[in-house]
């Protein structure tokens, strides 16, 4: 009888805990929610965990692409489904500074209305020029970007390429023109055909215009060389130890998802990513897999929002 009446505290206690041993059902439906176009590297990336979920869990895992309003449409449905653990959501580094783009303009709060599940990996910047520029090397894009106008594509207002756009401003005190495009793929394009000096671009568009030599490569935004392209030096090389930037993608819940079922994704997901199979197919898409669970991912999330907010008040980035 005292074992029963414990078991029930505990139970009072423990909202969730008590059959997340249980979660998520043979046979439940996933529903992970993409807010990107389909093919990009988030829905890539996306689909290599819901695959390996469903194969390990026995469950079905729908990826539902919800693209639109800086990734906040795919957001927005999340925050407001039910906290089943059965509606997942990817993010990016945008999350983290929409943040601060749509402060009070939002239909939801990010950091209120959503919990952290796992960090799955990074892809970092690629500073690109065409290949005729005459800017040979990142302390000659320094350099030019003093004493002439330049200019820079990115894949739209408030997106990674232009937010690194804005911090090597920042860093430098220079004031390289940004001009937005609908994506990556026309910016890249233009690049090429020379009406636009420099990209911040990230990692898997431009790597195999680098490889064709349509591009040069003048620098790679991260602590180490990538594989991918070996003889590219990183920023600090290049003297620009502060400019690492990864365009990352992790998983979300909405906030009323109980915490052991949290728990549980968070683990099964670092499981999935530490698989040599799971690597080696990220690191040849350009990712640098950093695993991370719901802890570990919650504070990076925040510094990562306080860091963009930072750059994006000296920058005046605005998303009207």
């Amino acid at each position: 009888m005292q074992r029963r009446t414990l078991l029930s505290a505990a139970t009072l206690l423990l909202p969730g805990l008590v059959g997340a041993q249980d979660y998520p059902k043979a046979g439940a439906t996933l529903r992970y929610v993409v807010p990107f176009p389909p093919g990009g590297l988030t829905d890539v990336m996306a689909r290599q965990v819901g695959q390996q979920l469903a194969e390990h869990w026995k469950v079905n895992v729908v990826i539902d692409n919800k693209p639109g309003g800086g990734g906040q449409i795919g957001a927005a449905d999340v925050a407001k489904a039910p906290g089943d653990g059965q509606t997942l959501l990817a993010i990016t580094l945008t999350h983290a500074a929409n943040v601060t783009l749509y402060k009070g303009r939002a239909s939801f709060d990010f950091q209120k209305d959503l919990r952290p599940v796992a960090l799955l990996a990074g892809s970092p910047m690629l500073v690109v020029v065409p290949a005729a520029s005459s800017i040979t090397d990142f302390a000659a894009l320094v350099q030019q970007a003093k004493v002439r106008k330049l200019n820079a594509g990115s894949s739209g207002n408030g997106t990674p390429p232009h937010l690194t756009l804005a911090l090597f401003n920042d860093l430098y005190k220079t004031s390289i023109q940004h001009v937005p495009y609908k994506g990556g793929a026309p910016s890249i394009t233009d690049l090429i055909g020379g009406q636009l000096d420099v990209i911040f671009s990230n990692l898997p568009e431009s790597v195999a215009q680098v490889k064709s030599g349509r591009l040069r490569a003048l620098a790679i935004a991260s602590g180490a060389r990538h594989p991918l392209v070996p003889d590219v030096p990183t920023t600090a090389e290049a003297g620009a130890p502060q400019l690492l930037v990864e365009n990352w993608t992790g998983v979300m819940a909405p906030a009323s998802t109980p915490e052991a079922a949290v728990a549980k994704l968070g683990a099964e997901v670092l499981k999935i990513m530490a698989a040599p199979d799971v690597e080696e197919r990220a690191r040849a898409q350009g990712f640098r897999v950093d695993a991370r669970g719901p802890q570990a991912f919650a504070r990076f999330l925040s510094d990562e929002t306080a860091r963009w907010a930072r750059v994006i008040a000296a920058a005046g980035i605005t998303t009207e």
